[in-house]
């Protein structure tokens, strides 16, 4: 099969990463970029000279050489954009969250569904080899049973206007709890306050409830003096946490716990187990230049992408509980996975 031809729309600052690493890819070709930015456009001319600028979507969508579109714009725009992809008989990959609403996600998937065609959601922590490791670990049976886990996701900027730190940076680790729990999730609570713009939350601190009584607890902020990307899962025989921001230790497994005995008697009874600590030796590969191959290789093969439209959907119901939590000061709102 020849290059994958793609385009892409949106040249911002997470956009310039994804141009990157599409372009470094030989099994495809970046033919054309459209961003209403002249200085987007302008970069994009300086790096990649043999990639096509526009300031107008239809010049993207009207031509007939490409299999595939990138979307890397604000996320009030991934709907319209991604369905205009998909009624063109494009591929597409766009970015998180995939849409603002419930109801446009689903029409993503049916949409997807009638053209044949993929739409694949940028859910970068699922193609992580740190991630990975864990969720292997998961999977084997090593942690045991999963009872909950926590993630810490908070920085200084950036600042946005048109969605609020929750929406911004919640999806990463939502679709990780979602990933390591795999359990029907039931509800959102979420305690979020604004400070520098109103209605616009810095920091939220999200709790999604599961069906089994599993948790994941997620600390979401760009107004932060840390830059801290950290997971921590406890399970009931280990506990793993993974460090994004640690330069060789991304993960550490921790055997640590608390034994019980085959009776029922009295929390005396139960005695700490304090183990070894392991750090794996992961072989690490920049997680988005993964997410961009698995699209490629998506698109050639015909297979289903992990992180398509119906994973999406999933985070979207989330944020959607959580969103409606905040507005109403906390309270405890159910997720319906109908």
């Amino acid at each position: 099969m020849d290059r994958v031809r793609l385009a892409q729309i949106g040249v911002g600052h997470w956009g310039k990463n994804l141009l990157r690493n599409f372009n470094a890819l030989p099994a495809c070709r970046v033919v054309a970029a459209c961003d209403s930015d002249s200085n987007a456009r302008q970069f994009v001319e300086n790096q990649y000279p043999a990639t096509e600028t526009t300031a107008n979507v239809d010049d993207i969508l009207e031509r007939d050489d490409i299999d595939g579109v990138i979307i890397a714009t604000e996320t009030p725009s991934h709907f319209s954009l991604a369905c205009a992809t998909l009624k063109s008989g494009r591929h597409v990959f766009v970015e998180k969250p995939m849409t603002e609403t419930v109801e446009e996600a689903e029409t993503l998937i049916s949409l997807s569904n009638e053209v044949g065609r993929h739409c694949m959601v940028g859910h970068l922590l699922l193609y992580h080899p740190a991630f990975n490791y864990v969720e292997d670990l998961i999977r084997d049976g090593t942690l045991g049973e999963t009872y909950y886990m926590y993630s810490v996701r908070v920085n200084l900027g950036i600042v946005r206007q048109r969605e609020n730190a929750l929406q911004s940076l919640a999806p990463h680790d939502l679709s990780i709890a979602l990933a390591f729990l795999q359990q029907k999730p039931v509800a959102v609570a979420v305690h979020a306050q604004a400070y520098l713009q109103p209605d616009i939350c810095d920091v939220a601190f999200s709790t999604i409830f599961f069906e089994s009584g599993a948790l994941a607890h997620l600390h979401t902020s760009w107004l932060d003096p840390h830059k801290v990307r950290k997971v921590t899962l406890v399970g009931s025989k280990k506990m793993a946490v993974i460090d994004e921001m640690s330069s060789a230790e991304k993960v550490r497994i921790y055997d640590k716990g608390v034994n019980t005995p085959e009776y029922v008697g009295f929390a005396e009874s139960m005695t700490m187990r304090v183990g070894d600590i392991n750090i794996p030796n992961i072989r690490m590969s920049e997680p988005l230049r993964l997410e961009c191959s698995h699209f490629i290789d998506c698109i050639r093969t015909g297979k289903t992408p992990r992180s398509d439209a119906s994973n999406g959907l999933a985070v979207v119901r989330l944020l959607d509980a959580a969103q409606k939590s905040l507005l109403s000061g906390g309270a405890k709102i159910p997720v319906y996975t109908h």
